[in-house]
């Protein structure tokens, strides 16, 4: 997992008042991706904040009553503005679910951010995570 902890989540807040999730990553100078992207410039591999988006949307889902493993299905704009390095101290995410839908697939598609400290670096729009029961669907 790429956070340590999930310090809010509830089903009827943020931007969409669909539900909202905070979270965060304590940064130490050990993480194992510092030691291999980049050598002698460590720099946290930017599919890996992303990745922690992705692994939040799963987690609402399966908080809010979903059954099944998640599989992230994609995203519209994703944008970084910055660099998480071993300077950082803590990462926050917010995620803002757009909409859940519940169907013989359940989907969460979710606008989200990251801050390094306390400077939004990453942003991603329309962040898609379904949940599977049967991963033959795949």
């Amino acid at each position: 997992l790429m956070f340590d902890r999930i310090t809010e989540i509830n089903d009827d807040n943020g931007a969409f008042k669909k539900g909202s999730l905070k979270a965060e990553l304590d940064i130490k100078k050990n993480l194992w991706f510092f030691d291999c992207h980049f050598k002698e410039d460590p720099v946290m591999p930017g599919s890996l904040g992303v990745d922690a988006m992705w692994q939040l949307i799963g987690f609402f889902l399966g908080w809010s009553g979903g059954q099944g493993r998640g599989r992230a299905l994609g995203g519209g704009k994703i944008k970084f503005s910055g660099q998480v390095t071993q300077k950082t101290k803590l990462i926050t995410y917010h995620l803002h679910i757009k909409r859940v839908i519940r169907s013989k697939l359940m989907m969460g598609i979710a606008d989200a951010t990251l801050k390094a400290d306390d400077k939004v670096i990453y942003t991603g729009q329309d962040l898609r995570v379904g949940l599977f029961t049967d991963l033959s669907e795949i």
